[in-house]
């Protein structure tokens, strides 16, 4: 009966607008906050800026417009800014004065996050219009993943139709053509409270996991292009840290480790920093400190994740959530 069915519907909707209301009030002010950060961010990135003042600029606005207070509201990552053959987990540490080049392109990821709910999401920038194509080949299989995605939806078949429509783009580069691969060991991920993976990986490439979407789940759908291998490792200076989210009680015997983790749990507790983080707390000489928290596992470093020097990589990521009724893309915006 098509009436008590659209009662049904109606019913659904209100029950989930009542149970999730401050579930959704929260991820939608974290999108808006992205969305105004990343407008500021659009309007200073030009060929010139110096990284670390890029970074730090974003991150102020980031703060400001979040209304930071501690755990409850913050950035959610450091504002990674991944140049060139560099795909991902890039951000300056102090002494770093890299200035960006007319030529470079790159991957600004960053995140938001109102009582732990975690907005992803990621744009790649280029002014050289050679490279056109290789970022309109990320954003389409971006939003294929997007529009793949869905209740009891298989993850392998987003990973596989990402993949088919990236690897049909090709770009010209000093004469030399290449065709647009995806990075394979590179991927989406669930998001939980305080947890920017949460366990599933949205593969970018065929041959991914059975696992099924599921209702009320929260995803970042993050693509990568490039012109290399198509396959990162870790490589350059770390700068990226975070807590292990499951992580059993480990005697610390190091004084200055056992300090620097309060601080940590204070004001990242499982969130991700950098040094950059720690140094404006007003911390110094941790390193050895940071290093044996890793050492014993309480802490993980992400390196950078580089593909071949002289490849160029492009990035463009959103967060989503599967609501019983419709499939709600949190950080869309008019830019992307």
């Amino acid at each position: 009966n098509e009436n008590s069915k659209r009662i049904s519907d109606e019913e659904k909707r209100n029950l989930d607008r009542i149970q999730h209301a401050a579930f959704y009030q929260d991820v939608r002010l974290a999108a808006e906050v992205h969305r105004s950060v990343r407008r500021y961010g659009q309007s200073i990135i030009k060929p010139g800026i110096k990284l670390i003042d890029m970074c730090e600029k974003m991150e102020a606005m980031n703060r400001k417009l979040v209304k930071e207070n501690g755990l409850k509201a913050s950035i959610a990552f450091p504002t990674g800014c991944s140049i060139n053959h560099c795909a991902a987990h890039y951000t300056p540490n102090a002494g770093d004065d890299t200035i960006l080049q007319k030529d470079d392109v790159m991957k600004v990821d960053f995140g938001t996050q109102v009582n732990g709910r975690i907005i992803d999401c990621a744009f790649t920038v280029a002014f050289n219009p050679v490279y056109d194509p290789l970022l309109e080949a990320v954003k389409d299989a971006t939003n294929t993943g997007i529009k793949m995605a869905g209740i009891d939806v298989m993850l392998c078949d987003i990973g596989e139709a990402i993949q088919e429509v990236m690897e049909s783009y090709e770009v010209e580069i000093n004469g030399k053509t290449y065709q647009v691969k995806a990075i394979q060991n590179l991927n989406g991920h669930s998001i939980g409270p305080y947890q920017i993976h949460a366990g599933k990986s949205v593969p970018i490439v065929k041959g991914g996991p059975q696992t099924r979407m599921e209702e009320g789940e929260l995803y970042a759908i993050e693509t990568f292009g490039s012109t290399g291998k198509g396959i990162v490792r870790d490589d350059m200076e770390c700068s990226h840290y975070m807590k292990n989210f499951e992580q059993p009680y480990v005697p610390i015997r190091m004084q200055r480790a056992r300090q620097l983790l309060q601080t940590i749990n204070k004001n990242f507790d499982t969130l991700a920093f950098c040094k950059r983080f720690l140094d404006r707390l007003g911390e110094t000489r941790y390193s050895m400190a940071l290093k044996n928290l890793c050492d014993i596992g309480i802490v993980q470093a992400y390196p950078p994740l580089c593909d071949i020097k002289g490849c160029y990589t492009a990035q463009y990521e959103h967060t989503l959530l599967l609501r019983p009724t419709c499939k709600e893309v949190l950080s869309r915006g008019d830019d992307y």
